[in-house]
């Protein structure tokens, strides 16, 4: 009898896996469809080439505890998630990655370019402008309000 209740409850444990597993892949898919269509540093000038757009990089560290709520928080706000794709490239750069990557021309590590635009803490987002030329580090986490007023104002100019 004690074996057939330890079945039934590993069957039970399994079913129940087996759902909570099938709504976590369903709730993935409908949230890529509102999600920021992030791009690498290379991609987004060669984007800017034939349709000229700012770019805001959002810098980060795989350990950055204010980065990761960004991204569950800010950049997964429906109305900022619209503003970025319709008005920006979006780039994520890794501030310790040693990943070669070209930047207006010359190659560099994610880590050398994060360096050269002024970052020194995380997250930090940096707007570049259409020609790749100038670039405003914005340090610190922006709740989604903060930030789509800071899209918008950068946008403008």
């Amino acid at each position: 009898m004690m074996f057939k209740n330890k079945v039934l409850l590993g069957i039970a444990t399994l079913v129940v896996l087996v759902a909570f597993i099938n709504a976590g892949s369903s709730v993935q898919s409908n949230t890529n469809e509102t999600a920021i269509k992030w791009v690498d540093i290379e991609e987004a000038q060669r984007l800017g080439k034939s349709e000229p757009r700012k770019v805001f990089v959002d810098v980060y560290t795989d350990w950055c505890g204010w980065c990761k709520k960004m991204d569950r928080s800010t950049f997964a706000d429906e109305s900022v998630v619209n503003y970025v794709n319709d008005n920006y490239y979006a780039v994520k750069l890794n501030a310790e990655s040693s990943k070669k990557i070209k930047f207006n021309g010359k190659e560099m590590t994610e880590a050398y370019l994060a360096r050269s635009m002024r970052v020194s803490g995380y997250p930090t987002i940096v707007f570049i402008d259409e020609k790749f030329e100038s670039i405003q580090p914005i340090p610190g986490y922006r709740t989604a309000a903060q930030f789509r007023r800071i899209l918008q104002d950068f946008n403008k100019n």
